[in-house]
């Protein structure tokens, strides 16, 4: 199968899209398939990716974010298609991308991917405090016929949760898939946890070992709730020593680190691209703290659980959707002094039984290889209608 992916989010500082997307063209040159990612960037150019390639289109920058560019003109993506004539024309984007991809006029099925809740992540950040998730909704009515609208250019819709598939159907998008995504257990395991590394993180946090380590990991931008979770931290902190390491970079970046510096035993790491040494933080910590409520899956919660980090997630998305009392504390979303307390709760329990439940239960999700092997086929059985 040729396959083209019109990717909008896609950067070289993306985080988790650019996971993804790296994952992808490995997993397509083992199945057999080529695969071509358009994204828009800052000049027109190709680069290859193994027996796949991507293809930049020269696009303006995001006002708000630097390190994103977004689509505009439709013409030059419609040429790469024409002249590539994929048997699957895949949109991973609500807007701009969205559409062009949709209302490309080649003949070749299609299937829009929604890799997140866009409601979920501003709206019900923002109004999550005056308004029910309900309410909001239902005020956000104007978007979701916008959203069935674009659905109705594809053959299907694709989540990778199936608490998504049901949310969307609820508000009018039609064939709808779930697709799990998995982790990559091979790289994420509990064997990678060290006590000097904590020591060190810690140290970081200007702590010594006998304190409890909260480690958060993650793109800076508002749905992440970073400046939430350092106030959910500070308040904890009146009962016991807690240190806490923030993995990240992007938008609220400088905002973060001033907040950071206003508080106790906070250390803002910045960005670790060194995916060995990720791992052996996240196992080195004592939990993972995470505020997003917006995520389709919650790859960095699942990488936490295979690891054998217990986790401190809100009890909502996707994020909430891999949570259990066994290897799990939860909050109400967007609450400060709610995570503090689920701090709190977790720092008592024995972390060992944890650890073993969380990374049986990341063990269960699969891997990223079979999730793509079930994308593909689902794409083999479009291409045959």
């Amino acid at each position: 199968m040729k396959i083209a992916d019109i990717s909008e989010f896609y950067s070289p500082k993306s985080g988790g899209v650019r996971t993804y997307v790296e994952e992808k063209f490995r997993a397509a040159e083992r199945n057999g398939h080529s695969l071509t990612v358009i994204a828009p960037g800052s000049e027109d150019r190709m680069e290859r990716r193994g027996a796949g390639q991507l293809i930049w289109v020269k696009s303006p920058q995001l006002p708000f974010d630097a390190n994103y560019h977004m689509f505009i003109k439709k013409a030059p993506v419609w040429r790469i298609l024409d002249r590539l004539k994929p048997d699957i024309v895949e949109g991973s984007s609500p807007w701009r991308g969205g559409w062009i991809a949709g209302t490309w006029p080649g003949s070749a099925p299609r299937a829009l991917f929604m890799h997140a809740d866009p409601v979920a992540v501003y709206p019900q950040m923002m109004l999550g405090r005056y308004l029910s998730p309900e309410k909001i909704d239902a005020l956000f009515g104007w978007f979701w016929r916008y959203l069935c609208r674009l659905n109705d250019h594809f053959n299907m819709c694709i989540v990778a949760g199936q608490w998504l598939a049901s949310r969307f159907s609820k508000h009018g998008l039609k064939n709808m898939h779930a697709v799990p995504f998995g982790i990559e257990s091979e790289r994420f395991s509990p064997v990678h946890r060290s006590d000097s590394l904590r020591r060190q993180m810690l140290a970081q946090c200007g702590l010594g070992p006998e304190a409890f380590l909260v480690a958060t990991i993650g793109r800076h931008h508002p749905e992440k709730r970073v400046e939430m979770l350092i106030d959910a931290v500070m308040q904890a902190q009146r009962s016991r020593q807690i240190g806490l390491f923030i993995i990240g970079d992007g938008l609220f970046h400088a905002r973060i680190c001033r907040k950071a510096a206003q508080a106790k035993h906070v250390h803002v790491a910045g960005q670790v691209d060194d995916r060995e040494l990720l791992a052996g933080m996240m196992a080195s910590t004592d939990a993972l703290l995470h505020g997003s409520t917006s995520e389709t899956f919650g790859f960095v919660v699942a990488e936490a659980l295979v690891s054998g980090t217990p986790v401190i997630v809100p009890r909502s998305g996707g994020a909430g959707e891999l949570a259990s009392p066994q290897w799990a504390e939860t909050y109400r979303p967007g609450s400060a002094s709610d995570a503090a307390n689920a701090v709190l709760r977790l720092a008592t329990r024995a972390r060992a039984s944890l650890a073993e439940r969380a990374n049986e239960a990341g063990l269960r999700l699969g891997s990223m290889e079979q999730h793509f092997e079930r994308l593909f086929a689902l794409y083999a059985s479009m291409e045959k209608v």
